[in-house]
């Protein structure tokens, strides 16, 4: 829901950063201030985690070798895709994300095949595991213990299920960028429901939550390919090389990931620059368009992976886990806040969403149900800190940091500008749509013949899969 809540303003609004520079139109500048730092801390700390986790994952084979080549090896590719040129970045990516659809459409297959008896053992187990309780105890044991579980699940949860909303990152580098984000945005809910919701039903299928090999994996707080679910289930199923084939591509998975915030948080500072919330000195760019003082800042958070040099790099993982969960929500949050200030604007200056190039669904109900949800996950995220005799003043740090980060940066904002919430009635909606919709119809002139040449169903299947 707030994925395409937040496709509204990208469509109607592709800029670089369309949600972020609506806050500052539609909410209070302060607010666009603090919710565009917040992005780029977001995007910025995600790159040692996934450095670290593609290092861990690598354990799964050895570990007989020093972390810092790994990483190392990692930020040199990172400058390399990144520095030099937009092409070696994009076709890197092109490559990476194919293999992570190959993994993501094959392990469905590999869970419909080896529960309906297509494996080793010849074992049709079906949703045997299904049986097992669907709540377990955390924390606390009987009714309070299962929800306190699920709480715990939920909280895990907000920090896997991230990426759509990057959706809108690419709208002002986009090619038509409001058909282009039309498209992407309508059949964003399918992915989500196939590559999440059957990744989650897969793993429930082929493994038990009590299967102690998982269990001990978890326990022993390794991030190695011991703690995949599928791994387990493949080492359990007698299948040889396959969990070495899953390994691989998790990590090419977990490597592209970080070249993806790379150049996500590079870009972020420099449209930070742009709008005048940072030095101007990171809106430089090179002769190709690189803004290389943005990257190389982006660089300095990279090198936060060292930290794993250190004797318990589980430790520094979950450290690293907690802020980005932090600020993922928040992220969440201000896209909330931001999609009701602008669709009280719409509905104040008589716009009519119907003539709108793109529209969420069941507005303004379900935004209202998703930050209802968000904001609750926000405050419940660390609560196990409050809990009599689980107080560790690090974890309350880690897991409630982000909020006072960003309050600090509202306050200095709005003390610093004395900013002003903006009226519904004086929100400006149409700074900037002269050129987007001059844009578009010089794009529909250009390829109003290749675009019917193009129409056959292999091309409208393989637009809806990538």
């Amino acid at each position: 829901m707030l994925t395409t809540a937040i496709g509204e303003i990208a469509v109607y609004m592709p800029t670089a950063s369309p949600f972020v520079e609506m806050a500052g139109r539609a909410v209070d500048e302060a607010l666009e201030f603090t919710a565009g730092w917040n992005f780029f801390l977001m995007e910025a700390l995600y790159i040692p985690f996934e450095i670290t986790a593609c290092n861990t994952m690598v354990h799964y084979w050895r570990s007989d070798y020093s972390p810092a080549i790994a990483f190392a090896i990692q930020i040199v590719l990172y400058i390399c895709f990144n520095l030099f040129t937009v092409r070696f970045y994009g076709e890197s990516e092109f490559y990476m994300s194919i293999c992570k659809l190959l993994l993501a459409v094959g392990l469905l297959f590999f869970t419909f095949i080896t529960m309906v008896g297509g494996n080793p053992k010849h074992d049709a187990f079906g949703f045997r595991h299904f049986k097992d309780h669907p709540f377990n105890e955390y924390v606390t044991t009987g009714s309070l213990g299962k929800f306190e579980g699920f709480l715990a699940a939920w909280a895990k949860a907000s920090f896997v299920c991230c990426g759509p909303e990057y959706l809108s990152m690419v709208a002002g580098e986009a090619r038509n960028p409001r058909k282009t984000m039309r498209t992407a945005f309508k059949t964003v809910i399918y992915r989500l429901a196939i590559f999440y919701v059957g990744g989650a039903l897969s793993v429930g299928i082929l493994v038990s939550c009590k299967d102690g090999k998982l269990i001990e994996a978890i326990k022993n707080g390794s991030s190695d390919g011991s703690a995949s679910p599928y791994v387990v289930a493949v080492q359990n199923l007698g299948i040889s090389g396959l969990p070495d084939l899953i390994e691989a591509v998790i990590i090419i998975s977990a490597f592209s990931a970080g070249n993806g915030y790379f150049y996500c948080a590079s870009r972020q500072l420099y449209s930070l620059a742009e709008r005048g919330f940072a030095p101007k000195l990171f809106s430089r760019c090179n002769s190709r368009g690189i803004p290389v003082y943005a990257a190389l800042v982006v660089v300095c958070f990279a090198m936060l992976s060292l930290l794993q040099l250190g004797k318990n790099s589980a430790v520094v993982l979950n450290w690293i886990v907690s802020l980005c969960t932090g600020a993922q929500l928040l992220n969440y949050g201000w896209m909330c806040i931001i999609y009701i200030g602008f669709y009280r604007a719409v509905k104040a200056q008589g716009i009519d969403r119907e003539a709108l190039p793109y529209r969420s669904w069941f507005q303004p109900y379900s935004i209202y149900i998703c930050t209802f949800f968000i904001w609750i996950d926000i405050f419940v995220v660390g609560y196990t800190v409050f809990l009599p005799g689980w107080w560790k003043t690090s974890d309350f740090l880690f897991s409630y940091l982000m909020i006072f980060v960003n309050l600090g940066l509202c306050v200095f904002w709005k003390l610093l500008k004395k900013t002003k919430m903006r009226i519904p009635t004086e929100v400006d909606l149409t700074s900037g749509l002269e050129e987007v919709q001059k844009h578009e119809e010089e794009i529909l002139a250009e390829e109003g013949e290749k675009e019917s040449n193009n129409n056959s169903l292999f091309s409208r299947i393989m637009s809806w899969v990538f």
